[in-house]
C-alpha cells in the first residue's frame, strides 16, 4: 500500500511514514486508497484473539512488512500480560442501551496504549531493519506522554523528547511520566497549554533540516501507524457486540460509537474502520468546554482557539484546541483533492479559521458524524449515575462521551462508548462526584510517591531546539 500527503505528493509505504511522522510539506499521511472488507471476512475474523485481528487489520496498511515479523510484533504488543484483561479490550453493558469498550487495560490505564504498544514494537524493529535511530518528538494533554514514554522508555535506538503543559494534568498523568528516569526519555514542561506544545512541535518538525539532522519523528496521532492500530479495536468491539446475534442476522448488524474528542485520532480511527466496511451507524463525537469540534460538525466552521481561551477543565486530555487529525477528515471531505485541503490549512493559518458550511449537510448521512458538548457540571452527573445504577465508575472523559452518546441511543443499535482511562488517573474528580475518590491500591501511592523528574522550558522554539540538540541520538 503507497501513502501520500494530504496536501499532495507520494511518501511511500506502511515503514516509511512510520518514521516520518509530519509530511515534508506539511500535510498528514493517509492511504492512497482505504482497503475494504466485506461480511465473509468479519466473519472470518470472529474467532481470532486480538492480537491475530490486530495483524490482519495493521497487515491491510502495513504491507511492506513480512506477515510473520507483523504477527509477532502484534504478539509482543497485545500479549505476555501487557494488558490486564485477557481478552485485552472487554466489553461491559452500563446501561441506558449502552455498552463500554475496555480500552484502559494496558500499564498506562489509558486508551493510548492500544496503539502505542505497537507503535513501539513496529519502531524498534523498522531502525533495526534500517540500522538507524529515531528522536521522537511529541506533546500530550494528559495521556499520549505516558503512554509513548512506557511503550519506548529503555530501547537503545529511540529517544523520546514529551512536551507537556505545565499544570495542565492530573497529579496521576504527571507521575506516569515524570517518575521514568531512563536515559533516552525527556520529559518537558512547558510553560503554556497542549496547543502551544503541538505549536512547538509542528514548527521543528516543518523545519525539514532540523528534522533530517536530528532524525525526528513522531508518535502521536499524526503517525499514521497509531491510527492503523487503532481501527483494530473498533472492529474487534463489532464483532464481540454482535457475537451472540444468530449468524444470519450478523451481517450489516449496525452499531454506533460513542469517542471522547480533543485531537480527533480515536474517532477518526473508527470514521475509517467504517469506510472500509464496518457496518457503523453513527459516529458520536464529544466534546468537553473546549468544544471547538462540535462547532465544527455541527456548523461547518472550524474556529480553533487561541491559548488564552482554551480551558482547564476537569476532562483534561480532551482540552485540545486545534485538532490535528482533523486534516485527514477535511481531505475526504474536500474530495480527497490536495489543493483544495492545503488552500483551507492557508485559510485557516492567515485568517484563524475554516468555513466548510457548505458542506457540513453530508457530515451524518455521508460520514455519520454527529457531535455534542459536555461541561464540568455533565460529566460529575454522568459518573454518579452510572455507578449508582451499574456499579462503574467512568473516568470524566468517558463520562463526557456517555453524557453525549445519550442523545443519539437509538433502539435496536447497541451504542459502544469508548473507554478512555481508568478513573484512578482523576481521583481528585472522582471525589467530587462521588463524595469518596476511588481507592488507592500500593502501586497507585507508590508511583504518586516516586521521586519526578521533568524540566521546565518556555514556549520558546529556539530553546527547544538547543535542548533537543544538545541530547539527540545520532
Amino acid at each position: 500500500m503507497q501513502y501520500i500527503s494530504t496536501r499532495g505528493d507520494s511518501l511511500g509505504q506502511y515503514c516509511d511514514v512510520l518514521l516520518e511522522g509530519l509530511a515534508p510539506n506539511g500535510g498528514l499521511a493517509v492511504p492512497e486508497q482505504l482497503p475494504h472488507i466485506d461480511a465473509a471476512t468479519l466473519e472470518r475474523w470472529r474467532s481470532l484473539s486480538y492480537a491475530e485481528l490486530a495483524t490482519e487489520v495493521i497487515g491491510l496498511f502495513a504491507t511492506d512488512i513480512p506477515r510473520e515479523d507483523l504477527a509477532r510484533l502484534c504478539a509482543a504488543a497485545y500479549g505476555g500480560g501487557t494488558f490486564a484483561a485477557d481478552e485485552v479490550v472487554p466489553l461491559r453493558d452500563i446501561g441506558e442501551g449502552m455498552t463500554l469498550v475496555g480500552l484502559s487495560e494496558g500499564p498506562t490505564l489509558a486508551f493510548k496504549d492500544m496503539a502505542m504498544q505497537f507503535l513501539g514494537e513496529a519502531l524498534e524493529y523498522v531502525l533495526a531493519k534500517s540500522d538507524r535511530v529515531l528522536n521522537v518528538l511529541g506533546a500530550t494533554s494528559g495521556d499520549t506522554g505516558s503512554a509513548a514514554e512506557h511503550a519506548l522508555h529503555g530501547r537503545d535506538r529511540i529517544s523520546i523528547f514529551m512536551l507537556s503543559p505545565q499544570g495542565r494534568m492530573s497529579a496521576f498523568q504527571r507521575a506516569q511520566m515524570y517518575s521514568l528516569h531512563d536515559d533516552n526519555v525527556h520529559n518537558i514542561a512547558i510553560d503554556g497549554v497542549f496547543d502551544d506544545c503541538q505549536n512547538l512541535v509542528k514548527q521543528l518538525a516543518s523545519d525539514l533540516d532540523f528534522k533530517r539532522d536530528h532524525s525526528i519523528g513522531a508518535v502521536n496521532s499524526i503517525n499514521f501507524g497509531r491510527i492503523s492500530a487503532q481501527i483494530a479495536y473498533y472492529f474487534w468491539a463489532w464483532l464481540r457486540a454482535t457475537d451472540a446475534l444468530p449468524a444470519q442476522d450478523r451481517t450489516g448488524f449496525e452499531v454506533s460509537f460513542a469517542v471522547p474528542s480533543g485531537n480527533f485520532g480515536n474517532i477518526l480511527s473508527g470514521y475509517y474502520a467504517k469506510r472500509m466496511g464496518l457496518p457503523v451507524r453513527k459516529l458520536v463525537l464529544a466534546s468537553n468546554e473546549n468544544n471547538v469540534l462540535d462547532e465544527f460538525f455541527r456548523t461547518g466552521h472550524y474556529r480553533p482557539r487561541s491559548a488564552e481561551r482554551t480551558l482547564a477543565t476537569s476532562s483534561p486530555s480532551m482540552d485540545v484546541s486545534r485538532a490535528s487529525n482533523l486534516e485527514r477528515f477535511v481531505f475526504d471531505l474536500l474530495g480527497r483533492d490536495p489543493q483544495r485541503t492545503a488552500a483551507a490549512w492557508q485559510e485557516l493559518d492567515t485568517r484563524g479559521e475554516i468555513d466548510l458550511s457548505s458542506e457540513q449537510h453530508r457530515l451524518l448521512p455521508e460520514f455519520g458524524f454527529v457531535s455534542g458538548t459536555s461541561t464540568h457540571e455533565d460529566r460529575l452527573a454522568t459518573i454518579r449515575t452510572f455507578f449508582e445504577n451499574s456499579g462503574v465508575t467512568l473516568d470524566p472523559h468517558t463520562a463526557d462521551g456517555a453524557k453525549v452518546a445519550r442523545d443519539h441511543v437509538e433502539p435496536g443499535v447497541p451504542m459502544l462508548v469508548l473507554e478512555t482511562a481508568k478513573p484512578q488517573k482523576f481521583a481528585d474528580l472522582i471525589a467530587e462526584a462521588l463524595g469518596t475518590p476511588e481507592e488507592m491500591d500500593a502501586a497507585t501511592r507508590a508511583l504518586l510517591d516516586a521521586p519526578q523528574r521533568v524540566t521546565d522550558l518556555p514556549d520558546d522554539e529556539q530553546v527547544l531546539r538547543a535542548y533537543i540538540s544538545e541530547r539527540a541520538l545520532h
